[in-house]
């Protein structure tokens, strides 16, 4: 009977619609917001130093959620932490919209950095609870929407600033999809949408959450999240200072872009993320190493088309090998995934600026893509508590 139930439920199912949306949403945001922060400077009359403090108090923030909230997502559930999450989102772009001052832009900031990096991995936990079958091939696709969205929010804003359009129209669109997230969520629910038999193993019981293998998978978050930010922040910094040309910011989008397609297939071939996280793990600093080595703008942009590829399907992997460690608790795994992601970005960011000046963007690239032997080593911990 109740397979019955959730075979009917499938059929006009739009759960994973919601998801990808609110995905979407705090891609498109993130994008946004970097696309928007030198007109924002000028409202705020803010100087370069000030529009680099205002990134970082968002920042803050979606570092603080995973490890504030995750816990909490698991005991309130999945439906109400968001239906929470996504209320507050909502009030916090309109007070942005509105907002006159600093304090109060700063603070709705702030609680949009919370609000989003919340909803990030709660969002993907219900995915995983909702669609135990499915779940590890909607993954892939899950993911993809952050990085469609980063890539289709800076277009979007640069439409209408073109247009003589403030740069509040991007909390007016944010407001837009929360409220249909919103809607959609209080109306459809997160009950699971297909029905699977629990497989247990005498090592790894369903229901355990297995510690060691969810902080390997953070390393491999840390270190990667790290030289995605550290990568992204100076790409266009090392076309302009070392290739002497003006396509960083081209090189940057068609990074983001092959992001999309890598996370897709991921989601296809769920069944071989261990050996496509390898392969990522691998590729990126040997292709990064390439890039430091090249000697001109178009030798480094080809080479960006394999590290895109092998960037983007390292989250999508490490999410489909969490599922198992998770046990009953996905969305506090979740959360201490994202939290490393947060604590890498942060670390490897400001650690790629000071290399640069010590010793030139391409080295501190170079250096940067190193520390994926620490990945390494967490991958083949995670093979060994597999077994």
């Amino acid at each position: 009977m109740q397979k019955a139930r959730l075979a009917t439920a499938h059929k006009r199912d739009l759960l994973w619609v919601i998801l990808f949306l609110i995905i979407f949403i705090n891609g498109f945001e993130s994008g946004g917001y970097q696309a928007s922060l030198w007109s924002i400077g000028k409202t705020f009359d803010l100087s370069v130093t000030s529009m680099g403090l205002f990134a970082a108090f968002e920042l803050l923030a979606d570092m603080l959620a995973p490890i504030l909230l995750g816990r909490w997502a698991d005991h309130v559930g999945k439906a109400k932490s968001m239906s929470i999450m996504l209320t507050i989102q909502l009030i916090s772009a309109a007070v942005v919209f509105f907002s006159q001052t600093q304090v109060p832009f700063l603070i709705s900031m702030f609680l949009l950095g919370l609000t989003t990096s919340a909803l990030q991995f709660i969002a993907i936990a219900c995915l995983a609870d909702a669609y135990p079958l499915s779940g590890k091939r909607r993954i892939g696709f899950l993911t993809s929407m952050y990085a469609f969205g980063a890539v289709i929010a800076p277009l979007v804003v640069s439409f209408y600033l073109d247009r003589g359009v403030s740069w509040k129209a991007l909390f007016v669109l944010l407001a837009l999809g929360t409220v249909v997230a919103l809607v959609g969520i209080l109306k459809i629910g997160t009950d699971p949408r297909e029905h699977a038999p629990q497989i247990r193993s005498d090592r790894n019981p369903a229901t355990t959450f297995v510690l060691a293998g969810i902080l390997s998978l953070c390393v491999i978050m840390c270190v990667y999240v790290g030289f995605e930010n550290g990568f992204s922040f100076f790409v266009d910094t090392l076309y302009t200072d070392t290739f002497h040309v003006t396509t960083g910011k081209l090189a940057l989008s068609l990074y983001w872009a092959l992001m999309i397609p890598a996370r897709m297939l991921v989601g296809q071939f769920s069944r071989h993320s261990y050996r496509i996280l390898i392969a990522s793990i691998i590729a990126i600093p040997l292709v990064t190493l390439l890039i430091g080595l090249s000697g001109n703008a178009t030798m480094a942009t080809a080479l960006i088309v394999p590290l895109g590829i092998a960037s983007g399907a390292i989250y999508p992997c490490v999410l489909n090998l969490m599922i198992p460690f998770a046990g009953t608790k996905t969305a506090t795994a979740t959360g201490m995934i994202t939290a490393a992601t947060g604590v890498g970005g942060f670390a490897f960011t400001a650690l790629t600026g000071f290399m640069a000046d010590l010793w030139g963007m391409q080295v501190a690239m170079m250096v940067l893509a190193s520390f994926f032997v620490f990945s390494l080593v967490a991958a083949l911990r995670v093979k060994t508590l597999s077994r």
